[in-house]
């Protein structure tokens, strides 16, 4: 499946280097990932697009949280 290759590929990317806008953009194509792949798992049940849909999710979290910053007072 294409979608799978994407999300792989999507896994493996540097997030080094990366300006802004392009984590943005990498946030916002992870989101769309793991919603496709979710539609196909409610169908399949397949445990491997669970645990890809786990990869992509644990990227888009460390992105988002580069986006964000740290959160006043837990420093």
């Amino acid at each position: 499946m294409i979608l799978l290759q994407k999300a792989i590929e999507f896994e493996k990317r540097s997030m080094a280097r990366m300006t802004t806008s392009d984590r943005v953009l990498a946030s916002r194509e992870a989101k769309s990932l793991v919603l496709k792949i979710n539609e196909i798992y409610k169908k399949t049940k397949d445990p491997k697009l669970m645990d890809i849909m786990k990869l992509v999710t644990i990227k888009k979290k460390k992105i988002d949280k580069r986006l964000k910053g740290l959160a006043p007072g837990i420093i």
